[in-house]
């Protein structure tokens, strides 16, 4: 069963959560209150993804929860901040110019085929032995790829080939995300 939708003013405490943990990450203010009940303290997982003047700084996720879906999303932030291995760690004077986008993740099931996979509405998890690849469903749509191409590009994330979702041992999964940002383009409902 899918959560709930957030409202405007869950989505805006999301992403003051996330900025308070990096802010707090970075020795620049106190850690961000994390509420005690309402939609942010369902049990979702969440991947946050940084910009820094309109580039990708940091993406970090995870679909397993790490307690309520405040948490996960400032744990993901901090870690976008600080781990994602493209990157070096985000500087304390870079602070003031992020742009945080948050995705908050329903749950994830199986499909056995491409024609189960909406682009636009579904984001694509590949797993195959230790390879695991996973996209977002706003990459298909800012990118312009059909349901097979989506399908190929996941495969590529998780290190495999392009046609590995074939395979009997590959396993293929769609989930849902809210995707929003604290850019005023991010704020629109019908994303």
């Amino acid at each position: 069963m899918s959560p709930s939708p957030l409202s405007a003013a869950d989505r805006t405490a999301l992403l003051a959560v996330a900025r308070g943990a990096v802010l707090h990450h970075l020795g620049l203010g106190p850690a961000p209150v994390l509420p005690e009940g309402g939609p942010l303290a369902v049990s979702r997982g969440a991947f946050v993804t940084l910009r820094l003047d309109g580039q990708l700084r940091g993406c970090i996720g995870t679909f397993q929860p790490l307690g309520t879906l405040a948490r996960t999303a400032a744990a993901m932030a901090v870690r976008a901040a600080s781990e994602d291995p493209r990157f070096p760690p985000v500087r304390a004077e870079e602070a003031g110019r992020l742009r945080y986008r948050i995705s908050a993740l329903g749950p994830s099931r199986p499909v056995s085929g491409l024609a189960e996979v909406e682009v636009g509405r579904h984001g694509l998890l590949v797993r195959k032995g230790w390879h695991r690849g996973a996209l977002l469903p706003a990459v298909a749509v800012e990118q312009g790829w059909d349901r097979a191409t989506f399908l190929r590009h996941a495969c590529l994330k998780a290190g495999l080939s392009p046609d590995a979702w074939r395979d009997s041992d590959a396993v293929v999964e769609v989930f849902e995300a809210e995707e929003f940002g604290d850019e005023p383009e991010d704020r629109r409902e019908d994303r």
